[in-house]
């Protein structure tokens, strides 16, 4: 249930959040960061191989979905924006297809850096089903590299985030870990004036970002300790870490926590508790609606509210998946038509 205030407040801004909503196509976003391509390859059990005590899969189908940064810039253009893409692929089949998924989403590629040396970063889940029984995950395959980037690289990467600074009106980056994000392509996305920063560790690597939007282990981790019940104090820290000037802490089915810079503090409570199937991906989702809010102008707390909704809307399917403006106008209603 929702909090009495909580309700009164979010009624009384039903008609600006309607309105951010419907303004969300308006926005040219720029995503730096970790690349990804999810497969997921199923089939049924036939039988257990004579080779080895290991069940022998008959394929049915593949499907190919962008993960990691790729995740939240496909999120952004489904919610209507228009979006480019920055990050680096292979040269393998994995980055074409990663290529063509965005090509029919319109969005924009030319941000892509093809590294030979390097496997585009690829999760492939491999699931198995007996006869007339659920289907479950076996075993999952990465294709990555360990080593960074190399200087070239890297420079190809800052030179086109700085040629297109003036461009877009804000700049995520999404830090999964897989080399992207150096220090080169750090301080020139940060010269954007709203820059928005999911990272999943090193949070002090993006001093003076606009506002860092970390999970609860991922806030633990950069604060080095368990926050339990210590909000006010897990703020103030991350805050003083990151010299951001808001932290919204994303919290599951606790919702959310917003700290400022001028000492305001907000939690946002969750909005689906019952359906909940799969909360993969939903953190990309957020990034994508609270970007085009506070690209339209919307207050931080206002922005934080769109992208709890939008994630309650992807939570209740399997997967990493996307929702839309059209549908997030009527979770909205349908939230309101609660009261």
């Amino acid at each position: 249930m929702l909090a009495p205030d909580f309700k009164t407040e979010l009624v009384n801004a039903a008609p600006i959040l309607r309105q951010l909503i419907q303004s969300f196509t308006k926005h040219r976003i720029l995503v730096v960061g970790d690349l990804t391509l999810d497969e997921f390859l199923t089939g049924q059990v036939e039988r257990i191989s004579r080779e080895a005590p290991v069940p022998i899969i008959r394929h049915e189908g593949t499907k190919q979905v962008p993960g990691g940064a790729a995740n939240a810039i496909y999120n952004l253009a489904k919610l209507g924006a228009s979006a480019i893409a920055v990050g680096i692929v292979g040269d393998d089949m994995q980055g074409e297809a990663l290529r063509q998924i965005f090509a029919e989403a319109n969005i924009d590629t030319a941000g892509f850096i093809v590294d030979p040396s390097r496997p585009t970063v690829t999760k492939t889940r491999i699931s198995a089903h007996a006869r007339q029984s659920v289907t479950q995950q076996i075993v999952r395959v990465d294709r990555k590299s360990d080593a960074l980037p190399n200087e070239a690289v890297q420079a190809q990467l800052a030179d086109f985030i700085e040629a297109n600074l003036d461009r877009v009106d804000a700049v995520v980056c999404s830090d999964y870990g897989e080399g992207v994000m150096m220090p080169s392509a750090i301080a020139t996305a940060l010269k954007h004036s709203l820059t928005i920063v999911d990272a999943q560790k090193d949070l002090h690597r993006y001093q003076g970002a606009t506002i860092f939007t970390p999970n609860l282990p991922e806030a633990e981790l950069a604060l080095g300790y368990q926050i339990g019940d210590r909000f006010d104090k897990a703020a103030r820290d991350l805050l003083a870490l990151t010299n951001a000037k808001q932290i919204l802490i994303t919290r599951g089915e606790d919702g959310m926590s917003l700290f400022g810079q001028d000492g305001t503090a907000a939690n946002i409570p969750a909005f689906n508790r019952t359906e909940v199937f799969d909360v993969t991906g939903a953190g990309d989702t957020v990034v994508a609606a609270l970007t085009l809010a506070l690209a339209e102008g919307a207050t931080y707390w206002q922005a934080a509210v769109l992208g709890n909704l939008a994630a309650s809307i992807v939570v209740r399917q399997f997967g990493t998946t996307t929702t839309t403006a059209m549908e997030m106008l009527t979770a909205l209603e349908h939230l309101i038509s609660e009261f």
